[in-house]
């Protein structure tokens, strides 16, 4: 009987403990379950806010020329690009013809905020760029390509002084000026006393030479081969169509002489409130506008007015011998060395920046013949 009782007593002890145990699992799992839930909580992630639109930019772009003139084609080649590869995000209005500055007003222009960004011919702002004015001396580059990539490479090389309130958008050169003349030339003393059109910075080279050189616009050009009071026009070549001296003129020397120059710029100011992806596009069209337009230049506009007098005109090619260039060449030798002593006079590094420009001339004429 006792030993009974005490099994009993036994399981009542099992039974007890047991109960214990369940209602303790109970409590925490019923106190787990809002710790999972809070858990869960904390893992959700905010809802990320739209972002906003960037704000479109619109800058515009002045040129004294007419929008037809190759500088101006490259102004409006440069505005198409840049928008088309920041997707619309930045526009242009484009001026050309003066229609907002002209060419005495551009670069100051471009400083007062009158245009966002001024494409200008440097040589025009008589002493304001003096270093890079060494570009357009007669140092015989062979045509506008090699010229052109010329002048970038001395620019971001030398990084003058004259543009340090400027960003530089793109640079590039005419055609290199030649001589188109009723009679033919091919020796100095062909030249000697001959009436010559020509711009008035050029005055001095053709003055070394022998000719009589007169400075007039080129719209008075045509009047004054017409009435012979020149015989002879210097610049570049594709005045023989678009202004049709073609019919006026029967000859074309081979002999290069200077370039004109043009720089496309911003007020660093405004340079630097663009964003940076923009710049970085705007760098990148930059810097394919020098060859680019070059080569329209050069083809489109040059070899074309070329092709179209001979065929149309009989125009005749005249090429100096070695030995009759290097007469020329000699002639020319003081002018560069002129310049030199003036550029270093002003604490500028002349006699530095023809070497390496004479260099370059060399390197790029191989690959751009």
């Amino acid at each position: 009987m006792k030993k009974i009782k005490f099994v009993n007593l036994l399981l009542v002890i099992l039974l007890f403990a047991l109960l214990l145990s369940g209602c303790a699992q109970g409590k925490v799992e019923q106190g787990s379950a809002p710790a999972a839930e809070q858990k869960t909580e904390q893992k959700a992630e905010p809802k990320e806010e739209p972002k906003a639109e960037p704000k479109p930019i619109t800058l515009s772009y002045a040129f004294f020329a007419p929008a037809q003139s190759f500088p101006g084609v490259q102004m409006q080649k440069f505005a198409e690009e840049v928008e088309k590869r920041t997707n619309g995000l930045v526009k242009f209005e484009t001026f050309p013809g003066g229609t907002l500055l002209d060419a005495a007003e551009m670069y100051d222009g471009v400083l007062s905020g009158v245009a966002d960004i001024g494409l200008g011919a440097p040589g025009y702002d008589a002493g304001r760029f003096p270093l890079s004015s060494g570009i357009a001396l007669p140092v015989g580059f062979p045509n506008a390509q090699v010229a052109s990539m010329t002048m970038w490479d001395l620019i971001q090389e030398f990084k003058p002084e004259e543009y340090a309130k400027y960003k530089i958008i793109t640079v590039f050169t005419g055609e290199p000026g030649h001589i188109i003349s009723v009679g033919p030339i091919r020796t100095l003393e062909d030249l000697a006393g001959l009436q010559i059109r020509c711009r008035g910075a050029d005055v001095p080279v053709m003055k070394a030479l022998g000719a009589s050189p007169t400075a007039m616009s080129m719209p008075d050009v045509a009047q004054a081969l017409a009435t012979k009071a020149i015989s002879a026009n210097m610049g570049s070549r594709e005045v023989l169509k678009d202004f049709k001296l073609a019919e006026l003129v029967k000859y074309a020397n081979d002999y290069s002489l200077t370039v004109l120059t043009f720089a496309a710029v911003m007020d660093i100011n405004k340079w630097n409130e663009l964003p940076a992806d923009v710049q970085k596009v705007m760098e990148e069209v930059g810097k394919e506008m020098v060859l680019w337009t070059a080569k329209y230049h050069d083809i489109e506009n040059v070899q074309d007015a070329m092709e179209w007098a001979k065929k149309e005109y009989g125009l005749q090619e005249i090429n100096l011998s070695p030995e009759e260039k290097a007469r020329w060449d000699k002639k020319i030798e003081p002018l560069i060395e002129e310049w030199i002593k003036d550029m270093e006079a002003k604490g500028l590094p002349g006699r530095q920046f023809i070497n390496r420009l004479l260099e370059l001339k060399d390197k790029y004429a191989k690959e751009y013949k």
